[in-house]
Order: C-alpha cells, then structure tokens, then sequence
C-alpha cells in the first residue's frame, strides 16, 4: 500500500509527504530522521491521509499533486487548502 499524507507540525505549519509505510515515516518524523522541513518542527501529528493500491506515476508525490494542484508560489493558499481539506 502506498500513502500520501499530511501532518502538522509544531508550529502550526502542514508538511505532504509520500510512502508505502505510513507508521514508520510518522515515526522517523518525530525521531528528527525525516525531512529536513519536520525536523526543526517536531513533534508532528498525522492529520490526514489517503492509500493508494500502487503509485500513480514513477514520481513520489504525484498523487498529491493530483489532488491539491496548488503552485509553489502560492504556499500561503497551500496552507489553506490543507487545512480545509482536513
């Protein structure tokens, strides 16, 4: 199974993410082994998610961007958008 998910972080802040082992990346989030965004953010909380049976592209991160077509240069709105989807 694979996974496109959202947690929030400490400082109120939304970070997506993509994996096939939804506990584990949680985990390595909160141990300061995951990205270099959640690090300095900690502790994240796991606010949403969506299993897909197999990924939708070669790319991590497509089915995200399938579901929330958001521009980078819009992170505000991003935010947003997150946090109404949730």
């Amino acid at each position: 199974m694979n996974y496109t998910y959202i947690v929030k972080c400490s400082d109120e802040t939304f970070y997506t993410g993509w994996t096939n082992d939804l506990e584990k990346r949680i985990e390595m989030h909160n141990s300061g082994k995951g990205a270099k965004y959640t690090k300095a953010r900690l502790p994240v909380e796991l606010v949403y998610y969506e299993a897909f049976d197999k990924r939708r592209s070669n790319e991590p991160g497509v089915a995200y961007q399938e579901a929330f077509p958001v521009r980078k240069t819009e992170a505000d709105r991003g935010s947003r958008l997150k946090e109404a989807v949730i």
